[in-house]
């Protein structure tokens, strides 16, 4: 399903890495890889991105909008809360 080989998408949110192109790619590469395993996805039509958040603004942004309402949807939950 999914419109003809769209989606699905994936939104990673870090703290600063200074990861290289190199490591970026390898992250989305072992990422598309378990979701075209577990989703029965085309590599094709997986997206991924990553969004590094300031420490300070975890809360604000990331937290308080996706996390701390969303608890009972996370198919992971963090072993924190704030």
């Amino acid at each position: 399903g999914g419109g003809g080989g769209v989606g699905p998408h994936v939104d990673i949110k870090c703290f600063s890495r200074d990861l290289t192109d190199e490591q970026k790619t390898a992250l989305a590469a072992d990422i598309a890889e378990a979701i075209a395993r577990h989703l029965n996805s085309k590599d094709r039509s997986i997206s991924v991105a990553l969004q590094e958040v300031q420490e300070a603004d975890w809360k604000a942004q990331v937290w308080d909008t996706e996390i701390g309402p969303k608890l009972d949807e996370l198919i992971k939950k963090p072993g924190y809360s704030m």
